[in-house]
């Protein structure tokens, strides 16, 4: 008997690798889903604690800011724990923390139970970011597409940022604010759970790995890295801050409970396009181009937003949505082109540490500029601050271009 060719083995070793691919990516989707849906569904209860609790904005923008300061402050240390726990094990914990904070944050009868929740919370939250994308990469390498699975990733995460909201804003028709955060503590656990089952064993995707032919490396550009992270956390600053006041404009303009969820969810999915768009578009005229038609229409649309009626605004959230959001894609495929051989992850940890440290700043900033001014000189504050990531983008691309030609 003639002994079986090495395609053969390939060809017989193809259907595990492709189910460890499977499933891996979708966990990873999932857990993007859950955990982007709990973080953002905070912009539609802020107004509900305001009037609770009787709060100022500053406060607001602190119970905001806690959620993401706490996500973007341990995530580098996630990255460092999971070398001695594993990626999955801290990443299903982290996910049933953000569950229990939920819980917490249902019982709270004061505030500072409530930001007690809320900071668990972002702990929980920061286990997501850099392990479920480095999970997705490593599983990915030896079968290739790796940019296509990282953009369905992306995607995920604004399915949960579209859903969630939408639907606890329903919820908040038809019953109190605290059953609402309690289901969604328990839509948490029920996460943690389905990770649990779905993710591959540390083993399989190390063996798996070892058939990497090309590995996804960058050739190391450090200033045009420190630019990218420059831009990306203006972006991410700007993206929060708007989302922040947002609520606030539209319950100026007559906006109830349910019409913020609505809104938010067409902004949502006006964002969950935007990334495949401008993915899409960075392939196509280069990221420094999308970057400038990107910033500069969400600079306008802001201003647009604090002139135009409520129906106005719902009309045009979808497309603000898709240039608020559609640029943190571009920039996101960016890293590992700029990251130094052999620190991808690193690359990846602090590009998250970076921009959601900028988004957790800005609420707090912003909110205080709100509290000494008002909500539309907040605004015009964070539209042109925008205009900064211009001559960023600029500079990245000078880091894209060199790697290009060498």
């Amino acid at each position: 008997m003639t002994e079986p060719s090495a395609a053969a083995v390939a060809t017989a070793s193809s259907p595990s690798d492709k189910s460890i691919r499977r499933r891996s990516l979708f966990a990873a989707c999932s857990a993007h889903a859950v955990h982007d849906g709990l973080t953002d569904v905070i912009y539609v209860l802020l107004p509900i604690w305001q009037a609770q609790f009787g709060i100022s904005y500053a406060v607001v923008g602190l119970l905001r800011g806690s959620y993401s300061g706490m996500m973007a402050g341990f995530q580098l240390l996630a990255s460092r724990l999971a070398k001695r726990w594993g990626r999955e094990r801290l990443l299903v914990g982290g996910t049933a923390l953000a569950g229990i904070a939920y819980l917490v944050a249902g019982q709270a009868g004061g505030l500072a139970v409530l930001l007690i929740a809320l900071l668990l919370g972002g702990l929980g939250a920061s286990t997501q970011h850099p392990l479920a994308s480095s999970i997705v990469t490593d599983t990915h390498e030896a079968g290739g597409g790796v940019k296509e699975a990282l953009s369905q990733y992306n995607f995920a995460g604004d399915i949960g940022k579209t859903l969630i909201p939408a639907l606890v804003g329903l919820l908040l028709l038809v019953c109190s604010w605290q059953a609402s955060v309690s289901l969604l503590g328990l839509l948490g656990l029920a996460a943690a759970g389905l990770l649990w089952w779905l993710l591959p064993r540390p083993g399989d995707i190390q063996a798996s790995q070892k058939k990497v032919l090309k590995p996804v490396a960058g050739s190391g550009s450090p200033a045009s890295f420190r630019a990218l992270l420059a831009t990306g956390t203006l972006d991410s600053a700007v993206r929060m801050g708007f989302l922040t006041f947002l609520p606030f404009l539209l319950k100026s303009k007559g906006a109830g409970t349910a019409g913020i969820g609505v809104a938010l969810s067409l902004l949502f999915v006006g964002g969950a396009f935007g990334k495949l768009l401008c993915g899409y578009l960075g392939a196509r005229i280069g990221m420094m181009k999308t970057v400038w038609l990107t910033e500069s229409m969400t600079s306008a649309l802001i201003v647009a937003a604090l002139w135009l009626p409520l129906t106005g605004i719902m009309a045009m959230l979808p497309l603000l949505g898709l240039a608020l959001n559609g640029t943190s894609s571009v920039l996101y495929g960016v890293v590992p082109e700029l990251a130094e051989p052999g620190k991808r992850e690193h690359a990846f940890a602090l590009f998250y540490t970076g921009t959601i440290g900028g988004g957790a700043l800005a609420p707090v900033l912003f909110g205080a500029l709100g509290d000494r001014t008002s909500v539309p000189t907040a605004l015009l504050a964070l539209a042109a601050l925008l205009l900064l990531t211009l001559p960023l983008a600029w500079q990245v691309q000078k880091g894209v271009a060199h790697r290009g030609a060498t």
